[in-house]
């Protein structure tokens, strides 16, 4: 039996995947999704949102999906894994992800492939009423010519509005990159940087994780000198608290004990430190220097 089971859990509360349904919305997360949301609708084109390693950014981007799967307007692919050599691969991974008309091929030229691509846009949008998005997550792998190739597609425009509507999701290392693509930046409809989660906000994630996996104890499971002591220790990072979060249940069953206290946390930090695992960070802080929106 999985230990969550044994501790009362219908489902894994503190799994590290993407899982939308276990995603938290802070007041940061709530005002990036729903301004994106907004803007897709508008069709203003380009919009980016930027945070640490673990700030949240891949589930965000499901939850997005989530939302947009449940409008038939939208028509939506996404790429994980942008790391594009030059502009011909970029968009004829854009074609095989929208899955264009037969036609193209190995054969088939750059001026080929944009003709093709701007084709489906037009029909898309102007024929068929559709509002078509690319979603791209790790942004921060996209090249200076992938860059410029997102730049000319949001040159594809109706009076009125974008033909695509781009979302891009990196790490704050994109941001000083960008900030030299002047024609680039100005193209920016919406952008946005997410930030670690202070104490009441990482309160609130691990009880709304223990509550959305469908535990029904009536005792409180994390006391709140161990959620000071795990805030403490992974500076409010998301992805952090949940694997910080994991061990202290998997401890609870190894130890036979029934709550999350501040001695159980500082054993298993006692660990790392024991084992050389502990990692000492630089903590993302708000700053007048990244974007707020």
């Amino acid at each position: 039996m999985s230990y969550h089971k044994i501790l009362g859990f219908e489902r894994e509360p503190f799994s590290t995947s993407p899982d939308p349904d276990f995603l938290y919305m802070s007041k940061e997360h709530e005002q990036a999704l729903t301004n994106t949301l907004i803007e897709l609708n508008l069709r203003r084109g380009l919009n980016i949102i930027l945070g640490d390693i673990g700030t949240g950014k891949t589930t965000l981007s499901r939850k997005l999906i989530q939302e947009l799967g449940k409008r038939d307007r939208f028509v939506f692919q996404m790429i994980l894994n942008p790391s594009f050599e030059n502009e011909k691969q970029f968009l004829a991974a854009l074609v095989r992800n929208f899955n264009l008309p037969e036609g193209l091929d190995e054969r088939s030229t750059l001026v080929d492939i944009r003709d093709a691509f701007e084709k489906f846009l037009l029909d898309g949008t102007l024929n068929r009423q559709k509002v078509i998005i690319l979603i791209i997550d790790e942004a921060q792998k996209l090249t200076d010519e992938s860059l410029e190739t997102l730049r000319l597609l949001l040159n594809y425009e109706t009076n009125e509005f974008k033909l695509i509507q781009i979302v891009l999701l990196g790490q704050m290392e994109l941001l000083e990159r960008i900030i030299k693509h002047e024609n680039f930046y100005d193209r920016i409809n919406f952008k946005f940087s997410l930030y670690p989660f202070d104490i009441g906000e990482t309160r609130a994630m691990i009880n709304f994780r223990i509550r959305r996996a469908g535990y029904q104890g009536k005792m409180q499971l994390f006391m709140d000198d161990a959620i000071r002591e795990i805030h403490a220790y992974t500076h409010g990072y998301p992805r952090r608290i949940t694997m910080m979060c994991h061990k202290a249940l998997k401890y609870l069953i190894l130890k036979n004990r029934y709550v999350v206290d501040q001695d159980v946390i500082k054993s298993i930090i006692e660990d790392e430190e024991r084992l050389g695992w502990q990692k000492t960070a630089k903590v993302l802080q708000p700053s007048s220097n990244f974007w707020r929106s």
